[in-house]
């Protein structure tokens, strides 16, 4: 019965993470996850270092020029409202290549409308518009990078 106890206890031993990076290495594995007798083990490797968002940021810069013309119109009308982005990542316009748009020019969309999905390290965030209104304009092309606080979309406010 000691011997079971042992072998419980050496699930997770030395040898046998050594083994398991040696596998993660040569099948190309970033991650695993065991679970064995109550006892839990995640192994990770170079997770962090495969951040591909600072060249991103590189095209971005004439894209923000272009939004002081939105932040002036503001001023001019108090009823539009700019829609920024919340985070650094990859807008989607569509939960898919083959959808239609979440929200269109001219759509009239309520606070808890979701208007685009933005992919930040492979997690994909839901925007909802927060506010109601009449989609004005869409500020942003499919499947383009953006900065957090770019413009995303105008927006005019219900009377």
């Amino acid at each position: 019965m000691s011997d079971n106890g042992s072998n419980q206890e050496d699930v997770f031993g030395v040898e046998r993470l050594r083994g398991l990076v040696e596998l993660m290495i040569e099948h190309g594995l970033s991650e695993v996850d065991l679970r064995q007798h109550g006892q839990t083990i995640r192994l990770r490797r170079g997770g962090e270092q495969v951040v591909s968002y600072p060249p991103a940021r590189l095209p971005m810069a004439p894209s923000s020029t272009a939004a002081p013309p939105a932040a002036a119109s503001d001023a001019e009308d108090p009823e539009l409202i700019i829609i920024k982005s919340p985070m650094v990542g990859t807008f989607y316009s569509k939960p898919n290549p083959d959808a239609e748009s979440f929200v269109k020019i001219g759509q009239d969309i309520t606070a808890d409308t979701t208007i685009c999905i933005i992919e930040a390290m492979k997690v994909f965030n839901p925007i909802m518009a927060e506010v109601a209104g009449k989609v004005v304009a869409v500020l942003v092309d499919n499947e383009e990078p953006v900065e957090f606080g770019r413009p995303l979309f105008k927006i005019r406010k219900l009377k």
